[in-house]
């Protein structure tokens, strides 16, 4: 206390001088007229505010309140913020100002997209209150127990139905009845406005959504709720808030292009330039030292007596006597500079040969070896082969620094972050092995550092192209990436400073059970803050913290505000950033090389049109032509490459424009010249019937059709009862289908031939996954056993099938291209992530293998202890004991061996159950002994490592590719053309521009209506019937009166009349057409 009345000083004093000197507020540059200087001026005042109230409100002789709390909430919370000031020093770091430029520049829209959220909430919320009013507090009760004693039947109950297709209690002397609080404590329910909201918040963020659409189907039957959940979840989810990265990821761009236009990028490419000039140069110095011992040899051959370097001192009184007679030191010593000039330069030589690249990877896999051999439980030979074999490894690798030292020189081998990287690495583990071996300390964590070593795989991207871009682009985001971590940091501290202030000490309100996710110490708080970034069981955390105000009254439920805020900050706008940075650099690489490919094209046409223009001098013609009277047509592309684009362009070489508005044509296949089955030709009249028929679109259209039936039949098959009626039925339906397949597939053999020539019916994909089809549905026909029968499971994959019919559907055939596209070119991003996957499981086997068994019984640390028998007391009750055997298990996600540490890491990268392993981590003690409740905590520094590269990083990057891909193909049909997609745009919108039409009647009682309806007045006052309506909606609550019900209904009726009105009136004006 005494020490923050010290800080409130200075910065109080700081904000006095600072006012002197600028002023307060009422001219420009005065101190509160900056952001900054009035978060200070507020955090100050605040503190000074809370001090008096504290002295007020304290009374001699009483002792002072803990914490400075004057007796209700806690005013010096709000002084937390003033971890916001390192802000106003950050924000002089480049990258750091374009992320928070970004997301600044990005309030606006994410405002309005904020108002669309709470929209969505409220309509949900409403209807919810409508549907499930007061269904969730009934539950199963023992018969005969008092209306004072409720007693659950169930551990954790769950919500019952009097009667219908709700969940019944079954359970002897069990009954369905009502007065239950309801799950969670009686918050999550849809018993008034406030609380539909807040649950139909946690719905939308996906996290324990499952839960509540089981207890309403419990409470009312399977027919409703999935559909009101369900559409929630797609529309509030999947849609509006994904517009959250769309704003984010736009601005994101457009400070980047601002900030490469102030110059970043220009640096970027003197550094460049610098690093060539200082390579060329090295380069230089090199062959002429190579050059200069070549003529010292040859020079000493000649004249034996001349120095033989520059840096030789010569004696100018007895340079005769030196000349004629050279002393034996001096040859020595230039046999010596010889030798090392001979010995450096093949050294270099074979330093950077490719032989020894590939050596070198060679170690760098032995030692992947080496270290993923490493299990628990392994027999000691293989730990001492280990020890042998990392020793060995280590030599290796450190006679490998000492021969690159030596060959470039130290200036030009610390140039590279590899090597850097590289002699970092083999000093630790020199270090580590040198004080392991003399006793002078424990095999350290250092040793995690031979796992890190696996990065040096990445230079195989060397001789990898599209891998190496991809490399390129992650190491580009880094710099971004660093500052965005710092932003992320300083908004991890200051929410986990407020919810210490707000919830320290206060989760211990049930002595049963021990709560992991706490604000009771600093590094406990950030954990807990950074769970609820992840969104992982953030709202178990946000229940425990109204439970800690007193459960689901009013002053206890203000406490949901701090976590909605943290969440939607934290999850949806800092860490969308980190997929907004990783689209950008991707999307930079893939303008590098594209412009790459843009060049060698554009070289390859003006070449092509050179040849034209020589052949034929009146075909050439390129660029714009403007034509008389205003109108303009532009014609980019030589001749050469129009033919190439597939005849799409007229005679000129121009673009029809009159093309933007017409639909894609559907291209009708001609019959390969080959003959079919050996017999029909490409002229036989059967085979161009069947060749018209399949192309006709009645039969294309029935062909979907019965596709679509067909699906439907498989889906309304009886899986439990395999010989029910219905099955008997729809296998009747199935030999018709398939029989309409067969033919189908005949009629097309027939038509394109099988298999043998250029565009037959089996060389297409597609065509080959019908065959597929059909032949297993034939296959299925004859075997009836139940072991086979599994393979009907495959004829579902006829489904795919109107996948054909996108051809049609312009967006549509974008999609899946991009979909194939990305799927085909995602194996880098995948090899990079499973070897950072990899490289940390290794890590995790060297930190826990076996290190996560536990007893059943949580005083027992040994399985040596655990055996026999222990009581339990369910809920602390000591009346009501129960016996359990001891067990000795280890837990379901451990790091025993690099497979199973991988499994557990994967698990962690998708967020679920993730704080879990992180505890379990925590509590580890040593291999084969049971937990110690918080006894490293530390060691959660690995897994949020983990979390920041691979989940928030690394999996963004899928998505990042995929978006750059979508946005590639869209482009891809205009690759040819020299207009940029907004210029395209432009004349799309200039040809399909039409004037506005406005409906004005001409009767003039009708005329006056028409007037009144489209009043402004008339708009606003219907917009507050609207609010009034959504307001009384939301005003209705569980157990509401019997006069408060009839003024709802009377309010109902009101409403309904006056939008009844609306309607007749807007009929009249503007007539039913």
């Amino acid at each position: 206390e005494q020490v923050e009345y010290v800080f409130l000083i200075i910065f109080t004093v700081e904000t006095f001088l600072k006012i002197i000197a600028y002023g307060l507020v009422l001219h420009p540059s005065a101190y509160i007229r900056n952001g900054w200087n009035l978060l200070d001026f507020v955090i100050v005042v605040v503190g000074l505010f809370s001090v008096i109230l504290e002295q007020v409100s304290h009374k001699p002789g009483e002792a002072h309140h803990m914490s400075g709390k004057p007796g209700g909430f806690d005013v010096k919370a709000l002084r937390a913020f003033r971890v916001l000031r390192p802000l106003r020093l950050v924000s002089g770091v480049p990258s750091l100002h374009i992320v928070l430029n970004s997301i600044m520049k990005a309030m606006v829209p994410l405002l309005h997209i904020a108002l669309l959220v709470l929209f969505v909430i409220i309509i949900y919320a409403i209807i919810g209150l409508e549907l499930f009013i007061g269904r969730m507090h009934k539950t199963c009760f023992f018969i005969g127990s008092g209306e004072g004693v409720w007693s659950p039947h169930r551990e954790d109950p769950s919500p019952c139905a009097f009667s219908g297709h709700g969940r019944a209690c079954l359970q002897n002397n069990t009954e369905c009845r009502g007065r239950w609080e309801g799950p969670n404590g009686g918050i999550t329910n849809f018993d008034n406005f406030f609380f539909a909201m807040l649950t139909v918040f946690q719905c939308i963020t996906m996290e324990g959504w499952t839960d509540v659409l089981y207890w309403m189907q419990d409470a009312m039957g399977h027919e409703l709720p999935w559909i009101y959940f369900v559409s929630l979840v797609i529309f509030g989810s999947f849609f509006v808030l994904n517009l959250v990265l769309g704003v984010l990821s736009g601005e994101f761009s457009k400070e980047r292009e601002k900030a490469k236009a102030r110059g970043d990028f220009q640096k970027l490419r003197e550094k460049q330039q610098l690093e060539e000039d200082l390579r060329g140069y090295m380069d230089w110095i090199t062959q002429a030292e190579d050059l200069e011992g070549d003529e010292d040899e040859g020079d000493h051959e000649k004249h034996p007596s001349l120095p033989g370097s520059e840096t030789t001192s010569v004696n100018t009184e007895t340079v005769g006597e030196e000349e004629a007679h050279p002393t034996a030191c001096d040859r020595c010593l230039l046999r010596l500079r010889r030798l090392n000039r001979l010995w450096r330069r093949r050294c270099r030589g074979a330093v950077k040969s490719v032989s020894f690249y590939w050596m070198v990877l060679l170690l760098v896999f032995l030692n992947t070896l080496t270290i993923a051999s490493e299990h628990h439980g392994q027999p000691p030979w293989l730990t001492q082969t280990q020890a042998y074999a990392n020793k060995a490894l280590l030599s290796l690798f450190a006679a490998e620094m000492v021969l690159k030292l030596y060959a470039l020189g130290p200036a030009c081998y610390f140039t590279s972050f590899f090597n850097r990287f590289d002699c970092f690495v083999v000093c630790g583990g020199v270090l580590e092995t040198a004080l392991v071996e003399r006793g002078a300390m424990e095999p350290l964590g250092i040793s995690v550092l031979r796992c890190v070593r696996l990065l040096r795989v990445f230079k195989v991207t060397r001789h990898w192209a599209s891998l190496s871009n991809l490399v390129g682009s992650l190491l580009n985001s880094m710099k971004s990436i660093a500052s965005l971590l710092l932003l992320l940091f300083l908004f991890i501290i200051i929410f986990a400073l407020l919810g210490m202030q707000l919830f320290g000490g206060r989760f211990s309100f049930d002595e049963t059970q021990t709560k992991r996710s706490t604000f009771d110490t600093f590094p406990q708080a950030l954990l807990t803050v950074f769970q609820i970034l992840t969104g992982e069981d953030w709202n178990a955390v946000m229940y425990d913290g109204i439970m800690a105000y007193g459960g689901p009254v009013f002053p206890g439920m203000l406490v949901c505000v701090y976590f909605i805020i943290l969440f939607i900050c934290g999850n949806y706008i800092l860490l969308n950033v980190f997929l907004a940075i990783a689209v950008d650099n991707l999307a930079d690489g893939d303008n590098i090389n594209s412009g790459a490919d843009k060049n060698q094209r554009r070289k390859r046409r003006r070449r092509g049109a050179r040849k034209v223009s020589v052949t034929r001098p009146d075909a050439g013609v390129r660029g714009r032509v403007w034509g008389g009277g205003g109108d303009s047509a532009w014609m980019p592309g030589s001749l050469a490459g129009d033919e190439e684009a597939g005849g799409e362009r007229d005679s000129l070489g121009g673009t029809r424009l009159e093309s933007l508005e017409e639909p894609p044509k559907a291209k009708v296949v001609p019959i390969p010249e080959g003959s079919s089955f050996f017999l029909l030709g490409s002229t036989n009249p059967l085979r161009v019937r069947c060749h018209a028929l399949i192309h006709h679109h009645i039969f294309t259209n029935l062909i979907l059709v019965f596709i679509i039936l067909s699906s439907v039949s498989l889906a309304a098959e009886d899986p439990v009862r395999a010989h029910s009626p219905r099955n008997h039925i729809l296998g009747y339906f199935d030999y018709a289908f398939t029989s309409i397949f067969t033919v189908e597939i005949l009629l097309k053999m027939t038509a394109f031939g099988a298999f043998l020539h250029k565009g037959s019916f089996c060389r297409n994909w597609f065509n080959l996954l019908d065959l597929l089809v059909v032949g297993v549905s034939l296959i299925s026909f004859g075997i009836h056993s139940s072991a086979i029968s599994v393979v009907k499971i495959l004829r579902v994959l006829r489904v795919l099938r109107p996948l054909r019919a996108i051809n049609r559907a312009k967006g549509l055939k974008h999609v899946v291209q991009c979909v194939f596209v990305a799927i085909r070119t995602i194996g880098n991003i995948m090899i990079v992530t499973t070897l950072l996957q990899f490289m940390f499981a290794c890590i995790g086997v060297q930190l826990f293998k076996g290190k996560f068994y536990s007893c059943t019984d949580e005083a027992k640390h040994t399985p040596g202890e655990c055996k026999g028998t222990f009581l339990v007391y369910k809920d602390g009750d000591v009346t009501h004991p129960s016996v359990r055997e001891r067990l000795w298990h280890n837990s379901d996600f451990n790091f025993d061996n690099v497979l199973a540490g991988m499994m557990a890491l994967f698990t962690v990268s998708t967020f679920e159950g993730w704080p879990a392993l992180l505890y379990k981590a925590i509590d580890a003690n040593a291999e084969d002994q049971g937990p110690i409740y918080n006894y490293r905590v530390e060691i959660s520094i690995f897994f949020i490592i983990y979390i920041i590269v691979i989940a928030f990083f690394m999996m963004n990057i899928f998505v990042g590719f995929v978006i750059i891909t979508f946005r590639a193909q869209g482009e891809n049909e205009y690759r040819n053309c020299e207009l940029d997609k907004n210029q395209r745009q432009c004349v799309e919108y200039a040809l399909k521009a039409q004037p506005l039409r406005r409906y004005i009647p001409k009767n003039r009682s009708q005329y006056r209506i028409w007037a009144m309806v489209n009043s402004t007045a008339f708009e606003y006052i219907m917009f507050v019937l609207i609010l009034l309506n959504t307001i009384a909606l939301a005003v209705q609550h569980y157990e509401q009166s019997t006069p408060f019900n009839y003024v709802m209904d009377l309010l109902n009726m009101v409403f309904t009349g006056l939008f009844t009105v609306e309607m007749v009136l807007k009929i009249i004006a503007f007539k039913p057409r």
